[in-house]
C-alpha cells in the first residue's frame, strides 16, 4: 500500500504491484524516478532500476517463497530447475548474473535462507530435527545439522539451548 501510495504522489497509474516490482503508466521521468528513490529509502526499500539488479531480486524472491511459504519436502524437482522454470531463463545464465551481483551463488543464498527457516523451525519447537529435515527438503537430519553448523557456527541442539536467538531478518541475508 505504501508503495501503491508513492507511485500515485508522483501522477503514476499503478496497473499492478507485486512483492519487488510494480507496473506503471506513464514512464516515469528521472526527476520522479529520483523522488520515488529518495522516498522508497526513508521507508526501509529501495529502488531496483538497473536490469541485472531487478533479475537478481527476482531469483531473491523466488527462493524466500520456496523457502519461506512452500513445504520443500513435496517440491518434486530440483531448486534451481524450478527458479529457472519461474524466471523462464537458463539457469547457467541465472547463476552467473547473481554471482556477479550479490557476490555469493544462487546455492548458498538457498542454504542461507533454508538454514534460517530452520532456526524460526526450531525456535517454534513444534517439530523435532528429524521432522524439519524432512520438511526442509534435506536427505537427514545429520546433513542437516552439517549445514546448519557450517554456516552458524553451532549445532542446531544448541542454537535452540539459546536464549538470544541469532537470527536475522530476510532483508539483512
Amino acid at each position: 500500500m505504501v508503495v501503491s501510495q508513492l507511485l500515485e504522489n508522483q501522477r503514476l497509474s499503478v496497473s499492478a504491484i507485486d512483492l519487488g516490482t510494480a507496473e506503471v503508466q506513464p514512464e516515469p521521468t528521472d526527476e520522479q524516478l529520483q523522488q520515488l528513490s529518495a522516498a522508497l529509502k526513508t521507508l526501509g526499500f529501495e529502488l531496483i532500476d538497473k536490469e541485472k539488479n531487478k533479475l537478481t531480486e527476482r531469483i531473491k524472491n523466488v527462493v524466500v517463497e520456496l523457502v519461506h511459504h512452500s513445504d520443500l519436502s513435496e517440491l518434486h524437482q530440483n531448486l534451481m530447475t524450478v527458479i529457472a522454470e519461474r524466471l523462464h531463463k537458463d539457469y547457467a545464465y541465472l547463476s552467473r548474473l547473481f554471482s556477479e551481483v550479490e557476490d555469493i551463488t544462487i546455492e548458498k543464498f538457498v542454504i542461507q535462507q533454508k538454514i534460517e527457516k530452520v532456526k524460526e523451525l526450531l525456535q517454534y519447537g513444534e517439530l523435532n530435527l528429524n521432522e524439519i529435515a524432512w520438511k526442509m527438503g534435506y536427505s537427514s537430519s545429520a546433513h542437516l545439522s552439517n549445514q546448519f553448523k557450517a554456516l552458524t557456527g553451532i549445532s542446531p541442539r544448541e542454537f535452540k539451548a539459546l536464549d538470544a536467538n541469532g537470527r536475522k531478518p530476510l532483508d539483512k541475508i
